[in-house]
């Protein structure tokens, strides 16, 4: 059955790639999409065995992979409550989007290829998650990065699209260099890449050093580092966090699928797998709470103007691994991947609500240019609706159970640590935003009169994928098929009560029993039965503050955003471009690489190994060869009147010093 989970989506792709032309679109849509669902009620029911039930966690290996020297890696299938989690989220997730996809692309004339690489993702994933060592979860860490370069640039006649990905690429591979080091170091330290043995051997290594860099560091603080240095790529954390906005240039369905509920996630998932050795460094949980908590308030406060629906909540996705990463950086790993557990619902709902809305849009991604769409796709507005009270922590939805968790845990560690206090009030405040600028979302979208700006043709100005609209500009919203609905609906039900249902298991009276050991306990579990009762209050407050604030501002006193916006122009504008970290990142990085790049092929392949060899060489006998032949001009009195020169020169020399 292991088995089954993971090949399938790979039996999906290999389908699509090289029979869904032959097969074409409808079939190809059907096959690949039917081995996601058969993959994805498998996954509930290992789910349902492991984790709810009383299954034994289990690592059978299907090959030996590699063998050299001390290293032997085995191809294993890691079954245990972690995996089990993630195999629920990452089947359940691709399977809608693959249903949802049928609708949404229904005009791409790239269906198979597009269907191809959801499927080719989802593999890659699913080995990500099962690995039994680090150099499996490393090869399906890459396989993600290829697929989403993939995907962000499947509209690669566009070269906004080709951009993004491409970015996304090269980012990822900042973070990746910075795992593979941490993989060797791990090796170099324990003499295995197996997490059995890793773990059996890290307390007897706890305060070794080892000099990295030509500096002492502490052993697992510097791996720990290393290791979450690749997190940070793939979870878009601060500073490595540029890629993900720009990642929207996708299709919706990739949005949903790569950048909301999976991809992004990988980093959270393998600092749960690894936290018997995030224990060993409080260092280490410390910058993990600084940037979980950095990143949470940074993409909260570009969240708050940002007028592209997709880009809203790409930031909100970006604020939420934070938040996640603040929950493992305490020792919270079951809050952590409770709150991955959640948000893969809300988020997910959100970006396929989002599509809908482009979608009955005719493509429009700019919140200015809707408004009033509530009656005109009524399901779709709920279903949105649904997805922005779990993500704000309404009461008794998704949200409310594993955020306010994560924000407890923070308060409860505090006492011990300065970074978890500072993790608190960022979450705390960035509960606060993320209600303002999810509400301003719903409100510019779904109330007010609508406003667009269309060109001569009838297509809307900000029209991003007009290749692909076939001549039908210009028509009143309408709502999505139901092909597309469905799994809105479905999401929505884990959207409101995911938390309700599990909360018990995750983080309640059934922990123990749920986790089995499988993530690293500590005490901030029984610490967060210790805090004073406000704290819980807390982000329930902010929340309904963030609420009001939003709807002062766009329902009850329409224009006072746009007011506050040009008192203040510096705030606005800084916050608009993002921090002008992509400012700041081409001059720092971008530019400085292109002058390399273009004195080394300019200069160094063009002048010196052309100039001076091949080329170069070349040129030169064409030029003594040019030169030689000159002098061959077929007339006696130039052949004379040479000699004449040569005779003259040899009775100079000869008089002035040949002979003494």
């Amino acid at each position: 059955m292991y088995q089954s989970i993971v090949f399938l989506p790979l039996l999906g792709f290999l389908i699509a790639g090289f029979s869904g032309n032959r097969l074409g679109a409808r079939a190809t849509e059907i096959i690949t999409t039917g081995l996601l669902f058969v993959s994805g009620v498998l996954s509930w029911a290992v789910f349902a065995d492991i984790g709810l039930g009383h299954g034994q966690a289990s690592a059978p290996i299907l090959s030996n992979w590699i063998t050299s020297g001390g290293l032997r890696v085995d191809w294993a299938l890691r079954i245990d409550s972690l995996t089990a989690v993630m195999l629920v989220v990452v089947t359940s997730v691709s399977s809608l989007v693959h249903l949802y996809s049928i609708g949404y692309m229904h005009e791409d004339p790239s269906r198979p290829r597009f269907f191809g690489y959801l499927s080719l993702f989802t593999f890659a994933m699913l080995m990500l998650v099962t690995a039994d060592n680090l150099v499996q979860m490393f090869f399906g860490w890459e396989g993600v990065g290829l697929a989403s370069y993939l995907l962000i640039g499947f509209w690669y006649e566009k070269p906004s699209a080709c951009a993004a990905a491409i970015k996304a690429f090269v980012v990822n591979r900042v973070g990746d260099f910075g795992f593979a080091l941490g993989i060797f170091l791990v090796f170099v330290l324990t003499g295995s890449v197996s997490f059995d043995a890793i773990f059996a051997a890290a307390p007897g290594l706890a305060h070794k050093s080892v000099s990295v860099f030509g500096f002492e560091w502490d052993a697992w603080t510097i791996t720990c580092l290393l290791l979450f240095m690749g997190a940070m790529g793939k979870s878009a954390q601060f500073l490595l966090h540029t890629w993900l906005p720009d990642a929207m240039e996708g299709p919706t369905p990739v949005s949903a699928l790569i950048h909301a509920a999976t991809m992004v996630t990988a980093g959270v998932f393998m600092v749960a797998r690894l936290s018997p050795l995030f224990e060993l460094s409080p260092v280490a949980q410390g910058f993990v709470v600084v940037i979980g908590a950095t990143t949470a308030i940074f993409a909260a406060t570009v969240g708050l103007v940002q007028n592209d629906i997709k880009r809203v909540i790409a930031y909100s996705t970006c604020s939420q691994l934070g938040y996640m990463f603040v929950a493992l950086g305490v020792g919270g790993y079951a809050i952590g991947i409770f709150h991955l557990f959640t948000h893969a619902f809300f988020k997910a709902l959100l970006f396929l609500g989002a599509g809908s809305v482009i979608h009955a849009m005719h493509h429009e991604q700019d919140m200015r240019n809707m408004g009033g769409l509530r009656k005109d796709i009524p399901f779709t507005f709920w279903m949105m609706t649904i997805g922005t009270l779990a993500l704000t922590g309404f009461p008794f939805t998704a949200g409310y159970y594993s955020k306010d968790a994560i924000i407890e845990s923070a308060y409860a560690a505090g006492a011990h640590s300065s970074a978890a206090t500072y993790g608190f009030l960022m979450t705390l405040l960035a509960a606060g935003l993320t209600s303002f600028y999810s509400w301003r979302l719903v409100f510019m979208t779904f109330f007010g009169s609508r406003h667009v700006t269309a060109d001569e043709h009838g297509h809307a100005a900000n029209d991003d994928h007009a290749h692909d609209d076939h001549g039908h500009g210009g028509h009143t919203p309408h709502e999505s098929p139901l092909v597309m609905l469905i799994p809105l609906a479905t999401l929505a039900l884990g959207a409101l009560f995911a938390g309700l249902a599990f909360s018990g298991d995750f983080i309640g009276h059934r922990f123990d029993e749920f986790w089995k050991g499988t993530v690293a306990e500590n005490h901030i579990m029984h610490a967060m039965h210790e805090i004073p009762g406000y704290v819980g209050y807390l982000p329930t407050v902010l929340m309904i503050v963030g609420f009001l604030v939003a709807l002062w501002f766009y329902i009850l006193a329409p224009g006072t955003a746009d007011r506050l916006a040009r008192a203040n122009p510096v705030l606005y504008r800084f916050l608009l471009n993002k921090w002008y970290f992509d400012e700041l990142y081409d001059v720092l990085f971008v530019r400085p690489a292109f002058w390399l790049g273009r004195l080394f092929w300019k200069g160094g392949d063009g002048r010196v190994i052309d100039g001076l060899g091949p080329d170069g060489v070349s040129a030169r006998v064409i030029d003594i060869a040019r030169g030689a032949a000159r002098l061959q001009t077929g007339y006696l009195y130039h052949y004379a009147f040479a000699m004449l020169i040569g005779v003259a020169a040899f009775i100079t020399w000869y008089l002035l010093g040949g002979v003494r």
